[in-house]
C-alpha cells in the first residue's frame, strides 16, 4: 500500500485536526486502491477473500471515523 503512516505523522494527526483528516482521507483511499487492485487480480482463493473481506472492514471503520470528524468520502 505505498509508504505506512510515520510516528512524525501519528504524532501531529493527535495535535492537529486538519491534518488527522487529511491522513484519514489518504488512508482510505490507499486501502480501496489496494482492494480494487486484489479484486481485479483474479485470485479467488479463500485467503484473498478473506483479506478483502478485512480490508473492507477496515475501510468502513475508516469512513466511519472520517465522517465523525466531517471529511470527505470517496465513492469506490
Amino acid at each position: 500500500m505505498g509508504d505506512l503512516v510515520s510516528e512524525e505523522d501519528l504524532a501531529r494527526a493527535r495535535k492537529d485536526p486538519a491534518f488527522r483528516q487529511r491522513l484519514l482521507a489518504e488512508s482510505l483511499d490507499r486501502l480501496l486502491d489496494a482492494l480494487n487492485r486484489m479484486r481485479r487480480s483474479g485470485n479467488n482463493s479463500p485467503e484473498a477473500a478473506q483479506l478483502i473481506r478485512e480490508g473492507v472492514d477496515l475501510a468502513v471503520a475508516l469512513a466511519d471515523r472520517l465522517h465523525r470528524v466531517g471529511g470527505p468520502t470517496r465513492a469506490a
